[in-house]
């Protein structure tokens, strides 16, 4: 591969010169510029762009790191970032972590030591002392999501509690006399404030149990299974909420496999609000979450962070919105 060197050898100039013409930093006259281009060309030269930004101590590189690819809630975080990025001029690394804590320590290194100008985080396994570390790293860091809001990095995410109350209220208002709540793992902050949602806004009825929270681990697989748990307890629940869209999905597949029919016997609501919800039959009402819109704050907050070299931590919260479809509509 010819080298920077090779460059300036064949244009007759200085390293430097061939720098500053690639860099567009700093004067070189018309001919001279004009001969680094032609040698270039000729020996099809390409810049290595992490060299250039160990120079400018930037790399045009920012991270993603999210918890489950499966899960279409976040490709559609994915897309949102990488447009705002292409954009502005910067590549996205997109790294799947299986919501493994290790997995994540291990690229939060990798990527540390690859020069990486920042890290769109969304994990609710993420330590305070990764923070640190990259704080001391100056890699500007923006969490999505899951992360608790510490006050050390900015966080972007959704008003979960209000969004849980507002899918009880709806239930509700549609004529429900028992509702039940499928929770996703409590150590994540988006299942504990929607559980929690769900919970305020219920504990005051005659019927209300604990018993009529279930876990579903946010997943189709966790849905079945606890719908049918649910309904093992309680037969009598006409209305559910899911504190995800995929747990929904997977509680319209249970109930379904219990002869039970979605909306006349048990009203279903989701959360968040990604496509799958208009394909199943019915389709799934869902609190909405602005998934682009999260990905897309998420992407210009942490540009901004790189572009002037300070970022303010902050908590953006953004609004939810009721989607009423056939599995609620009575």
């Amino acid at each position: 591969m010819p080298t920077i060197r090779d460059v300036a050898r064949l244009a007759g100039v200085s390293v430097a010169t061939v720098s500053r013409v690639i860099n567009q930093n700093g004067y070189v006259n018309k001919d001279t510029e004009q001969k680094v281009r032609k040698a270039i060309e000729q020996l099809q030269y390409m810049p290595n762009s992490v060299a250039r930004g160990l120079a400018g101590k930037q790399t045009g590189t920012i991270a993603l790191i999210l918890p489950d690819i499966s899960n279409p809630f976040f490709p559609e975080i994915a897309r949102a970032v990488e447009d705002v990025a292409q954009k502005q001029g910067y590549t996205v690394i997109l790294c799947n972590s299986d919501d493994q804590g290790q997995k994540e320590q291990t690229y939060i290194e990798m990527l540390r030591k690859k020069y990486i100008d920042g890290i769109i985080f969304a994990s609710n396994t993420l330590r305070e002392e990764d923070v640190q570390q990259m704080q001391a790293n100056k890699i500007p860091l923006v969490v999505l999501d899951r992360a608790l809001a510490s006050g050390s990095c900015s966080v972007i995410r959704s008003r979960n509690y209000e969004g849980a109350k507002l899918a009880v209220e709806h239930l509700l208002q549609i004529g429900c006399r028992k509702i039940a709540h499928l929770y996703g793992p409590q150590e994540m902050i988006t299942a504990k404030e929607r559980m929690l949602g769900f919970e305020e806004s219920v504990m005051h009825f005659p019927w209300y149990s604990p018993s009529l929270m279930v876990p579903g681990y946010f997943s189709v697989e966790g849905g079945i299974a606890a719908v049918k748990e649910l309904l093992s307890r309680h037969r009598d629940v006409d209305g559910i909420f899911c504190g995800n869209d995929l747990m929904a999905i997977g509680a319209l597949k249970g109930l379904h496999q219990l002869g039970i029919r979605v909306p006349d016997e048990v009203a279903l609501i989701g959360f968040d609000g990604i496509s799958l919800t208009q394909i199943t039959q019915p389709e799934l009402s869902t609190i909405a979450q602005p998934i682009y819109d999260m990905g897309t704050l998420a992407a210009q907050v942490l540009i901004a962070a790189i572009t002037s070299g300070e970022l303010q931590p902050k908590l953006y919260e953004l609004d939810v919105t009721l989607i009423e479809r056939e599995s609620s509509k009575r």
